[in-house]
C-alpha cells in the first residue's frame, strides 16, 4: 500500500496524470515597456526584431492592461489573480519605514493564492528570473521567491543575493532543458529589467544607434539588448524542440517613464542592479496613449501584450476587440494547464483561452477596478472612469470608441459617470483597512500612540 502511495504521488508530482499534452509558458514581463516602443507598433527607431517576431508569429493584443500604473501592485495581481488593493499594495515595495507609512505591507503575503504555486502543485516546473519587487532588496527579512510556490530563481529587488541584471535568459534556458529531460511542462516568470532605470547599456550595443542623440541611444540600446536576450531563448525553443508547445508572452508591467525635456544625463546608483544612466535617457512612448509611468490613463496601463503558441493562437493577427487584463492571466494560464481552482478561490479576473485563441467575446461584462494613492479608475463594459480619491474631479471614456481617451465624456453622460462611481465606493467597501496576515518586516518601528 505504501508503495502504491508513492507511485500515485510520483505521478502527480510529475504530472503524467495531466498528460503530456500541456503548453509550457514563458511569461515575459518588462518593466516600464511602453505600447509605442517596439519596432511592429511603428517606433521611428528602436530595433526590436525577435519582439517583432513574435507578433508575426502571434497574435498581438492592442488592448491589454495590467493592474496599476507602477510596478510592485501590477505584479502581485498577476501572481494572484486579483487586485493589489486586496492586498493593500497601492505603490511599490520600498524601504520598511516607507512601506508603513503609506499604509502597505512589506512583501506580498506567501500564503495567498498565487499562479506559479498552483501550477507548482498541478506537477509543473517553476522557474522565475529577472526582476522581483514583491519585497525589496533593502528588506532583508522577506521571503525568499521560493516561499511562492517557486522550485527555481534568480532574481533582484528582493532579499538575499542579487542575480545579475542580464543573466535573466542565461538562467532560464538550462531550467527549460533540465525540465525538458524530466518530461515535466514547466512555467517561467522572465521579469525583465528593461527599461527601468538605471539604463545599464552595453557600449558594443550603443554603437549601432550613434546617429542618435545620446539619450536616444542610450534608450534604444537598452531596448534591443532585452530584444536580444529574447531571441536567445526563442531559438533555444526552437533548438530544444519545444516551440510548438510553448506559450510565450511579452507583456510589461506598467506604460513608460519618461524624462522632462532637457532632463540632464547623469549617471544613478540602484542597491539592486548597480550603476546606469538616470531617468534623463527614458524616452519611452505610449502610441498615442495618454500620460505615461504612475498614471491611471492608458499611457500608465495600457501595455503591449504578444502572445505566440504556434497552431493554437492565429499568426500574424493584430487583436483590437478583445479586452484583456493581468487578472485574467492566473485563470487563463491555470486552464491552460488543465487545473481546477479552488473552490473558495474566486479570480478579479476570467479566464481569456478562448481570446487568445483568436475568438472574439464582444464587450467585457466583468469590470475592472485600480486604486493607487492619487486615484480610482474602472472599467465596466465599453466605460472607463479615471477619478481622484475624492471623486470631485474625473472623466468618462468611451473605450471602445475612444481607445486613446481624447473626449471626456462625463458630463454628457452624468448617469454612467454616476453610476461608475457609486460601483467604485461598493467596491472599495470590500477591502481591508490595513495589510494582514504575515506580511511585516522586523525592522518595523512601533506605531505611534
Amino acid at each position: 500500500m505504501k508503495f502504491f502511495r508513492y507511485i500515485l504521488f510520483s505521478l502527480l508530482i510529475t504530472g503524467i496524470s495531466y498528460g503530456d499534452d500541456r503548453p509550457n509558458i514563458v511569461f515575459i514581463f518588462a518593466d516600464d515597456w511602453g505600447w509605442g516602443d517596439l519596432g511592429c507598433h511603428g517606433h521611428p527607431y528602436l530595433k526590436t526584431p525577435h519582439i517583432d517576431r513574435l507578433a508575426k508569429e502571434g497574435t498581438d493584443f492592442h488592448r491589454f492592461s495590467v493592474a496599476s500604473g507602477v510596478c510592485s501592485p501590477s505584479r502581485a495581481a498577476l501572481m494572484t489573480g486579483h487586485f493589489p488593493a486586496r492586498y493593500s499594495i497601492d505603490g511599490h515595495f520600498a524601504w520598511v519605514p516607507s512601506n508603513q507609512k503609506r499604509n502597505m505591507p512589506d512583501w506580498l503575503n506567501p500564503q495567498a493564492p498565487l499562479l506559479t504555486r498552483f501550477l507548482q502543485e498541478a506537477g509543473y516546473a517553476t522557474a522565475h528570473y529577472g526582476k522581483w519587487h514583491l519585497a525589496n532588496d533593502m528588506i532583508p527579512d522577506s521571503p525568499l521567491p521560493s516561499a511562492y510556490g517557486i522550485d527555481e530563481y534568480g532574481a533582484f529587488n528582493c532579499a538575499g543575493p542579487q542575480m545579475f541584471v542580464h543573466d535573466d535568459v542565461k538562467m532560464a534556458i538550462p531550467f527549460i532543458e533540465r525540465s525538458h529531460e524530466l518530461g515535466k511542462p514547466f512555467f517561467i516568470n522572465l521579469w525583465m529589467h528593461e527599461p527601468h532605470t538605471p539604463f545599464h547599456v552595453d557600449p558594443k550595443l550603443l554603437n549601432k544607434f550613434s546617429d542618435l542623440d545620446e539619450p536616444d541611444a542610450i534608450y534604444a540600446a537598452t531596448l534591443y539588448h532585452a530584444d536580444l536576450r529574447i531571441g536567445e531563448l526563442l531559438n533555444a525553443l526552437d533548438r530544444i524542440g519545444l516551440a510548438d508547445n510553448t506559450l510565450v508572452i511579452f507583456s510589461s508591467d506598467n506604460g513608460p517613464a519618461r524624462s522632462v525635456p532637457a532632463a540632464p544625463l547623469a549617471l544613478t546608483y540602484d542597491s539592486a542592479t548597480g550603476l546606469g544612466y538616470g531617468i534623463g535617457a527614458a524616452k519611452g512612448i505610449t502610441g498615442g496613449r495618454r500620460k505615461y509611468k504612475g498614471s491611471l490613463m492608458e499611457g500608465g496601463i495600457g501595455v503591449p501584450f504578444i502572445a505566440r503558441w504556434p497552431g493554437k493562437i492565429p499568426a500574424g493577427k493584430v487583436d483590437k476587440s478583445n479586452f484583456l487584463s493581468a487578472v485574467d492571466l492566473l485563470p487563463t494560464f491555470c486552464e491552460l494547464g488543465g487545473l481546477t481552482l479552488p473552490v473558495d478561490y474566486r479570480p478579479d479576473g476570467v479566464s481569456q483561452v478562448s481570446a487568445l485563441m483568436g475568438k472574439e467575446k464582444g464587450t467585457r461584462e466583468k469590470p475592472l477596478f485600480w486604486r493607487m494613492s492619487h486615484g480610482y479608475a474602472m472599467v465596466h463594459k465599453q466605460w472607463k472612469l479615471v477619478s481622484d480619491r475624492k471623486f470631485s474631479t474625473f472623466e468618462l471614456f468611451d473605450l471602445v470608441a475612444d481607445p486613446l481617451e481624447s473626449k471626456d465624456l462625463s458630463k454628457l453622460n452624468n448617469e454612467v459617470t454616476q453610476n461608475l462611481i457609486g460601483m467604485i465606493k461598493d467596491w472599495t467597501k470590500s477591502l481591508p483597512e490595513n495589510p494582514s496576515g504575515p506580511v511585516f518586516s522586523s525592522l518595523r518601528a512601533e506605531p505611534a500612540k
